[in-house]
This record gives C-alpha cells, structure tokens and sequence, in this order.
C-alpha cells in the first residue's frame, strides 16, 4: 500500500476510552500512596505532597513555606549540602520542590537501579534538615535579587496587581511581597514551621516498573513519613476585589495587559463548557484573541487566555504584553471579541476546529503512564475521578454553537472585569 502523504490522516473520534485508577494503599501514618505501574520504563518518579499551611501565616512571614522548602537540600544533621547534592547527583538522580498557594512537596526522580540507594537520603530530608545559616543567607540575598528583577519586569508586576485586584492587599494571596518580608526570615521560624506546620495532610504519587515486592520496600521506606492534621484555623483577611489598577512606565515599550475575574471550580457542572468558551477565546494558537490581535493586527507576540485557581478560589484571566501604543486598541478589541462569543453563534468550521484540537490535546495528554498520574492528580485535587475525563470527551464530542453561546452569556456577559496594565 502507498502512502499518499498529500492527504492528512483521518481524524478519528473515540467512543470512549479506559483509564485505569492508579493503586491505593494507606501507609501505617495514614497517608494514601498511589501507584502506576510504568512497564518497561526504567525511570522512577516520587512526589510527597501535603496540604500548605501559608494562610495561618501573617503576612510578613508568608515567605516561611517557600524559605522552608527550598532550604531543605541545604544540609541535614548527617549531611551538608554539597554532599547531599553530590549524593544525588552521582546515582543520576534529582529533587525538585513542590510549593504553590495550595499545596508543599518534595518530588524525586530516579532509576529503578539506584532507587533504594537514593531513597534513605530522600527520606531524611523530611526529618533531618537543619537550616545552616550560610546557605540561609544566600538564600535570602537570591531571593531579594529576585524580588527586584521581577518588580522591573511589566508582566511579572502585572502578575501580581492582577493577584491584588482579585483579592485585596491584606490577603495572602494579593499581598505584595517584598524585600521587608525577606528580612523576617531566621532559621528558627524555619525550623517551627518545618517541625510543627511542613508535611500536612500528606499524600504519595509513584510511578515506575516495580514489581510487587520492589513497591513493598517502598511502601516500607514511607510508612514513617511525618503526617500532621492541622488544626490551625486560616487568619486570612476576607477577600476585597477591586477593578484593577493602572501602572504608567514612562521608559516602558510594551504594556503587559491583565483581564479577568472570578470563576468556578473543576467540579462545577459547567466547567467543562466553559473550558470549550475559553478555548475559541484565547485558549490555543488559532482562537479568536490570537487571529485579531496577533495575526491581523500585529500588536502581540502572543495573547492566552486561562481558567486557574489559587488555593480554594477560581478565576479566569487574559494575559497579553503588547505594544504600548497600541494598549488601549488592544483592550477594546479583547472586549469586542468576548461580545461577539456570548452574542454570535459559531460557525461549523470553527466549532470543528475547536472540537477536534480539544478532543486531540485531551488524548494526548494521556500518552504515557506519568501523563496518567498527573491527569489523576488534577482531578483528585477537585475531589473527583477519572469519570470527569469521560463527561469531558461526550461534552467534546457533541457540544453545540448553543451551547457555547449559553456558557458565554452566563459568565461573561457582565463586564466591568477586573483590568490591569503596567507599562
């Protein structure tokens, strides 16, 4: 048979697709571990991740957890850093922090060859760490370094005044962290926080080709984790959004452009259709914002639009770093974009389009044994199963111009959104 390459290959919807829970097992401190057998994959990938704690923080020490997490491969009581890092680095190994608003980690990378040399030293950096001044301090020095290069850069100020417009400068979440934050750190806040708040609530992902007694030793190695439950309640502020703000950069030659507001979680019975509005809107690289500002216009390099969450809350955000002269142009055409979405129905074209890119992403997304715990682990975190991936692809497979026309005046018929620009 000749392949005639002057055709594309048919595009064929499934009817449904399988997907296998990984395996649940509690360990003796109560935390859940789960498995996904990876065969014939050498690599080994573990990800120990509790509950944070940063909203039972004040605000001047809500930069504890962050400090505390990427300190903890800066020395043990057995080992310094150098040597914790040479440890790792010569059975071909690797760690990575886990740290976000919701959630505190530790993730370790390894073969199946060197996993149970390397997997005593990962344990102890659950319960050995130490905090050695030195590495502390070039910790801190780093970050304010940090702090300063990002307060230079318009998208990453945009970033944050969008955060504050969302929640208010009191809360956690929107308050502006700075230089000053960095000073009230010391080890021994570190410390307390490492011994009595760091490892809440924890649970353990595994993926690698171990066989059952090979996850047994595993299992063996976690059952004396550290696993609290809090009982601290949250000292945040309530929130207080704002309509935004407008930062002017006399020197400035691009404007970074934040729209967006309050949205709803994964486990809403419209999230699914609203990821579709999203999608035509900003969402991939052929969708309405991306043809009239990018490519008919020529004001941005790129413009997306998002459905994202912080801790318990949702929103939804466009994002752009544009042509400043051409910043207000831009605001305009965004808003007249979402009009035409919640007034005009779609095309068929375009509804095709966007229905096989969606349906095309979301089984790609599942092409490997890891991209599978990872698909577990975005559904787990919103209380739900594999079963949402399957409304998911029936909604794909048959969502309507009315449909999207429906989403879109329920969620974004009702502007003023909250608008930031700097630049």
């Amino acid at each position: 048979m000749i392949l005639d390459r002057s055709k594309a290959p048919e595009f064929k919807i499934p009817d449904d697709f399988e997907l296998e829970a990984p395996e649940k097992i509690i360990l003796l401190n109560n935390s859940p571990l789960f498995f996904v057998r990876t065969p014939g994959i050498d690599a080994v990938k573990i990800e120990v991740i509790s509950k944070s704690n940063r909203v039972s923080l004040s605000i001047k020490h809500s930069l504890i957890p962050t400090f505390t997490l990427q300190m903890l491969q800066e020395g043990t009581t057995k080992r310094t850093g150098q040597e914790i890092a040479e440890f790792f680095d010569f059975h071909a190994s690797g760690l990575n922090t886990i740290l976000s608003y919701s959630q505190e980690g530790l993730g370790l990378i390894s073969t199946k060859k060197h996993l149970f040399e390397v997997l005593p030293m990962f344990l102890e950096l659950f319960t050995e760490a130490n905090f050695p001044q030195d590495a502390l301090e070039k910790r801190k020095s780093q970050q304010k370094l940090s702090i300063k290069l990002n307060n230079e850069k318009t998208a990453s100020k945009a970033n944050q005044l969008f955060r504050k417009s969302l929640f208010g400068f009191e809360h956690p979440f929107g308050a502006e962290i700075g230089e000053q934050e960095v000073d009230e750190i010391n080890a021994g806040l570190l410390l307390d926080y490492y011994k009595n708040l760091l490892w809440n609530s924890v649970e353990v992902f595994v993926t690698g080709d171990l066989n059952p007694s090979e996850l047994q030793n595993l299992i063996l190695g976690f059952q004396n984790l550290p696993n609290r439950i809090s009982t601290i309640e949250s000292i945040s502020n309530p929130v207080s959004s704002t309509l935004g703000e407008i930062e002017s950069r006399g020197n400035a030659v691009q404007t970074s452009i934040r729209i967006g507001g309050w949205s709803i979680p994964k486990s809403h019975e419209d999230f699914i259709p609203l990821t579709v509005f999203n999608t035509i809107l900003g969402g991939y690289f052929g969708s309405r914002l991306i043809k009239n500002i990018r490519e008919d216009k020529g004001h941005t390099y790129g413009i997306h639009s998002s459905l994202a969450e912080i801790g318990d809350y949702n929103y939804w955000v466009i994002s752009a770093d544009v042509q400043k002269v051409f910043y207000k142009e831009v605001l305009e055409q965004i808003y007249l974009e979402i009009q035409n979405l919640v007034t005009v129905p779609l095309e068929l074209d375009e509804l095709e389009v966007v229905r096989n890119y969606m349906i095309g992403q979301m089984l790609s997304a599942f092409s490997s044994s890891f991209d599978l715990l990872d698909r577990y682990k975005s559904v787990h975190y919103s209380d739900l199963d594999f079963n949402y991936y399957r409304q998911k692809l029936e909604f794909l497979k048959n969502f309507t111009a009315e449909d999207i026309l429906g989403i879109g005046e329920k969620y974004f018929s009702k502007p003023p959104f909250i608008e930031v620009a700097v630049g």
